[in-house]
C-alpha cells in the first residue's frame, strides 16, 4: 500500500514521504489516525503544492534538533543513589530519573527521547543516547555515585 505520510513517523520517513506499507498497517493504524493519506494523483498533486512548505518546516526542525544536540553534547548527569557493598544499587536509575535531571538543568525534553535500554542498576559512568530529531541523537553521561549517609 502506497501511501503519503502527514507526519514524521521515526520507523518510516518524514513528513510529505511517499512510503510502502503492508495493507492491515496502513488500513488500520496510518490512515485511521490521520497519520497519512493514499498516494494517489490528486494527493500526489497537492504534495508537491505544498512541498516548499513541508520543506521549510522539516528544516527548522533538524535546527531546532542541531541546537539540542549542541546543548546535549558532553553534559554529564551525577545521580546520587543508596547502594550496597559490591557496587549494585537499591532499586535502579530509569529515564524517568534522567529526564528530571536534565529539566533541573533547564534542558526541556521529552521523557521517550532518552533511550534506556535496561535500567542503570550499578554505580559507574554510562553513556546514554538522546534522540533530538528524526535520525538524530546525542549521547549525554550519566555518573552514578553512591549518596553519602550523614550520621
Amino acid at each position: 500500500m502506497e501511501l503519503i505520510l502527514k507526519e514524521t513517523i521515526s520507523t518510516l520517513g518524514q513528513e510529505g514521504a511517499i512510503v510502502n506499507v503492508k495493507s492491515g498497517y496502513g488500513r488500520n493504524y496510518l490512515l485511521p489516525q490521520g497519520k497519512a493519506v493514499l498516494a494517489n494523483a490528486q494527493n500526489k498533486s497537492i504534495l508537491d503544492r505544498n512541498l516548499a512548505t513541508i520543506k521549510a518546516k522539516l528544516e527548522q526542525q533538524r535546527q531546532q534538533a542541531e541546537a539540542l544536540s549542541k546543548k546535549l553534547a558532553g553534559i554529564t548527569i551525577t545521580i546520587a543513589q543508596l547502594s550496597g557493598d559490591d557496587s549494585r544499587l537499591f532499586g535502579s536509575i530509569t529515564s524517568t530519573d534522567i529526564h528530571q535531571k536534565l529539566a533541573e538543568m533547564d534542558i526541556a525534553i521529552d521523557k521517550k527521547q532518552i533511550v534506556l535500554a535496561d535500567p542503570i542498576k550499578t554505580l559507574g559512568e554510562f553513556t546514554v543516547p538522546v534522540k533530538v530529531g528524526f535520525q538524530m541523537s546525542t549521547d549525554i553521561i550519566v555518573k552514578i555515585v553512591p549518596t553519602i549517609e550523614k550520621a
